[in-house]
């Protein structure tokens, strides 16, 4: 009789102990891909904070292209998805492509100390953006795996975890 009772309460504890533990990994999942995304925003937020730096040490060479200053200045902001995120990466690196481009034309600003190592400080920020997507793309693929797999794929659906998306720059 006893052995009956214990295996009823291990046939009923066993299930529930592994909806919890299933549940628990996903959401830790989830946070995991909320925390590097949150990584790739700082990283963003930082290069584009270089860019107000940039535009007043080259204010006084580039008089010229204030109209490619004013655009790179007014990329800052925007909204923070996935999507947009992107879209105002490709756009401020066409940018930023085209002003080092012309600040070719101007040799004294390329013998500027401050310009130089203003550019790479940019390049090291590129370089920090990249391993933070890189982040933000493994741990979506860690979320992923895990909400389309069996049996966390259940708990995902009753608990309206759905796949992600990976962020994608057109570099």
């Amino acid at each position: 009789m006893l052995f009956i009772i214990i295996a009823l309460v291990a046939l009923v504890l066993i299930p529930v102990i592994a909806v919890i533990v299933i549940k628990n990994g996903l959401v830790a999942k989830e946070n995991q891909v909320e925390n590097a995304f949150a990584s790739v925003d700082v990283m963003l937020k930082k290069r584009f904070d270089l860019i107000p730096q940039l535009t007043s040490c080259v204010s006084g060479y580039m008089t010229h292209e204030k109209e490619l200053l004013e655009k790179l200045t007014a990329l800052r902001s925007g909204s923070r998805d996935t999507e947009a995120l992107a879209r105002g990466n490709h756009e401020l690196q066409n940018q930023f492509s085209q002003f080092l481009i012309k600040a070719e034309a101007y040799p004294d600003l390329k013998a500027s100390d401050q310009f130089m190592m203003l550019q790479r400080s940019m390049n090291e920020m590129e370089e920090q953006l990249a391993a933070s997507r890189r982040t933000y793309n493994m741990s979506i693929e860690i979320f992923n795996n895990a909400v389309l797999q069996f049996p966390s794929s259940v708990i995902a659906k009753r608990n309206n975890l759905a796949k992600k998306e990976y962020l994608k720059f057109n570099d």
